[in-house]
């Protein structure tokens, strides 16, 4: 994740490309970057030099904006933004970031380009059903008070929305809850009362891809039920969906327009999952710019409600040549691990 994350930039002709309506969410994967020192080849020591200090330009003004961007420019250039733009907002549509565990970093960032965004959402939290109406939250000793303060004091309007997985849920759990308004109040309620006690300002839902495309109506109830709670709270809901387009292929995914059409009006955004299109066995692109406008258009071909849509824009690339069956992230450390011949 942040999308961002991020893993926090935005590619402003790509937004054009897609529609300049349309909501963007940042997946985030920074880290970093270190540099080799030696060139075998020719036997001399290379070494460029990063620069560390603020701009007064930003990057489109220091040419970096580019098609083919050349490497001593990113190994130099990568750490360096404009400090006069850094509150600046270039995007009037809403900006999920995601602050995930494998990326400290994220939560830096979002202090620092707090205005930048206007929902972020740390990885923090679980759902587990203990039985008949009984709920319990886990991850809460993640949740950084200090942190949070401090993002909300850099931008007012921000809003911290954390993400919540349904975590140990078995077909039986779901079955049960569906069949009993009693457990859906019950669980809408603790929802709610959790971010009040804790001080969210709504949350990232992940569930749907957990039951494939089964029981996709009472899973819907559910989740406009739950929707209505927090709203009536003055609270958010984000959906995270599956791409709309199977990877791969041009059937549909698992989340088609015949559900968009039915959770648009009730959920506040949708985190559409635009990345991870490859695969060992069909190695390519990460996120190929025509199934991503696919994957939107498929949903809302009318654009009705693409500002509701927060398309997923990863950060980060796939190794597949890597050891293991699902190859390996490239991240930033291993961007700027590079040798200069």
């Amino acid at each position: 994740m942040f999308s961002g994350q991020e893993k926090l930039h935005m590619g402003k002709n790509t937004m054009r490309l897609l529609c300049t309506s349309l909501s963007l969410i940042m997946i985030c994967w920074l880290a970093e970057g270190t540099l080799s020192k030696t060139d075998a080849k020719k036997g001399a020591t290379k070494k460029l030099k990063e620069k560390m200090l603020h701009s007064d330009k930003n990057v489109q003004d220091r040419g970096l904006v580019v098609v083919d961007p050349k490497a001593k420019d990113i190994i130099l250039e990568h750490r360096s933004y404009c400090s006069k733009k850094m509150k600046e907002r270039h995007f009037s549509g809403d900006v999920l970031g995601y602050i995930t565990p494998w990326n400290s970093h994220g939560y830096d960032i979002a202090k620092i380009f707090g205005n930048k965004f206007t929902l972020i959402s740390p990885v923090w939290l679980q759902v587990k059903r203990r039985g008949k109406e009984r709920f319990q939250f886990t991850g809460l000793h993640d949740a950084d008070k200090g942190w949070m303060k401090g993002v909300r004091k850099t931008s007012k309007n921000i809003k911290i929305v954390p993400r919540i997985l349904f975590d140990g849920w078995t077909y039986q759990d779901f079955e049960s809850v569906f069949g009993s308004e009693d457990e859906i109040e019950e669980l809408s309620k603790n929802v709610v009362l959790l971010a009040k006690n804790e001080n969210f300002d709504g949350f990232v839902v992940e569930v749907w891809s957990q039951l494939g495309n089964q029981k996709q109506t009472e899973l819907i109830h559910l989740l406009i039920h739950l929707s209505e709670a927090l709203r009536e709270a003055q609270l958010k809901l984000i959906l995270v969906i599956p791409p709309a387009v199977a990877a791969g292929t041009n059937q549909p995914g698992m989340f088609t327009k015949k559900e968009f059409d039915q959770l648009a009006s009730a959920i506040d955004s949708f985190s559409l999952m635009t990345y991870d299109y490859s695969t060992p066995q069909r190695p390519g692109p990460n996120s190929p710019l025509p199934w991503v406008r696919a994957c939107v258009q498929v949903l809302d071909p009318d654009s009705k409600w693409r500002n509701k849509i927060l398309l997923g824009l990863n950060f980060y690339g796939m190794d597949y040549s890597a050891l293991g069956a699902s190859g390996e992230p490239i991240l930033g450390s291993r961007s700027f691990s590079i040798k200069i011949y």
